[in-house]
């Protein structure tokens, strides 16, 4: 559905390491890629990560496993 969308990646202990997407988006289907880097560029390192998608007010968690 049309709606604000915000994608962001959590570390296990659930700080945010990045915003992935943060605007407005029409109904459609969509890719997007974590580059395995923190909001300043820094690469973090292999381990267990959570992307955490909110439309509106639906919120969805996934969990990601990044291997360097």
């Amino acid at each position: 559905k049309d709606g604000s969308l915000r994608i962001n990646v959590f570390d296990v202990r659930g700080r945010l390491l990045k915003t992935l997407v943060d605007e407005e988006k029409i109904k459609g289907t969509y890719t997007v890629r974590w580059d395995g880097t923190d909001q300043l560029g820094r690469r973090v390192p292999s381990g267990l990560y959570f992307a955490r998608m909110k439309l509106e007010n639906e919120v969805q968690t996934r969990t990601m496993t990044l291997v360097r």
